[in-house]
């Protein structure tokens, strides 16, 4: 198994006087959706069960999980690892400036499992190059050490208390709170 990616030459213009000039642009292989009932197909056909078993669990476990995870839980997805919901919102200094219209944005916070990552860790990464004229000229196999990004650590359910800035699962960079506006996270 191996991740496929293309990389087109394509013309980068930055305005409409600029001439602009060539590089080669990396973009993951489209692949198709895969629908709920192939997915549960050949989850009973892996594990022995009737589809209309499957179906009905498939079901159930869905709306458990919305449920729990609308309530403030962080539910676990087998096999790929936790889901959870947060927001961002704006931090303000006096408890009585709090109010429901500092929220920004809801999210929905995906925790990989350690598994998960070392499976992607190990997959390879093939990338075929394609000029201007649409021709393949390169074709590349990964030799990288598969280093997966970190969302970063998860202990604090993603809430930042301090004035500043936060975005649960964003990249804060040096180790401080992630760079930005005067926002925070919230489970």
């Amino acid at each position: 198994m191996a991740l496929r990616i293309k990389a087109k030459e394509k013309l980068l213009k930055f305005s409409k006087s600029d001439e602009g000039f060539y590089r080669y642009v990396m973009m993951p292989e489209l692949y198709s959706a895969l629908g709920q009932e192939k997915v549960i197909r050949e989850a009973a056909l892996r594990s022995g069960v009737s589809e209309g078993v499957m179906h009905a669990c498939w079901d159930a476990a869905g709306e458990v999980i919305k449920a729990w995870a609308t309530e403030g839980h962080s539910v676990a997805l087998p096999g790929l690892g936790t889901m959870r919901f947060g927001l961002s919102a704006k931090t303000v200094a006096d408890v009585n400036d709090v109010k429901t219209s500092l929220i920004k944005t809801r999210r929905i916070i995906f925790t990989p499992a350690v598994e998960l990552k070392e499976e992607l860790s190990k997959t390879s990464v093939v990338i075929t190059c394609i000029d201007r004229n649409g021709n393949e000229v390169k074709r590349v196999t990964s030799a990288d050490p598969g280093t997966v990004e970190d969302g970063g650590d998860d202990s604090d359910n993603g809430s930042t208390t301090n004035e500043g800035s936060g975005s649960a699962g964003s990249n804060t960079g040096g180790g401080g709170l992630p760079t930005g506006g005067n926002e925070s996270e919230e489970p």
